[in-house]
């Protein structure tokens, strides 16, 4: 087990209702599930984060599966829900 901090970006900060909060698991599943039950009076929570992507310690996870994403101690967890841009 591996404590840490999950930092949320853009609507997932909006979701959760906070910018940061720490983590205590030993990879990114058993983190987003901590912060699934952390925030289930937020019917939003879920839903942005399942359209999200993260890095953990920088690093992209992509379509790796989340309970193979070893966390580290003192590491960082970031949750990048998808950004709207270019021309219209």
């Amino acid at each position: 087990m591996a404590s840490g901090t999950i930092r949320y970006w853009a609507a997932a900060k909006a979701a959760a209702g906070t910018a940061e909060e720490p983590y205590d698991a030993a990879d990114l599943a058993e983190a987003l599930a901590a912060a699934r039950r952390r925030h289930a009076d937020s019917a939003e929570f879920d839903r942005v984060l399942a359209r999200c992507a993260f890095l953990v310690d920088g690093a992209q996870v992509g379509r790796r599966e989340h309970a193979s994403v070893a966390l580290t101690e003192g590491g960082t967890v970031e949750v990048l829900p998808p950004f709207a841009g270019g021309a219209r």
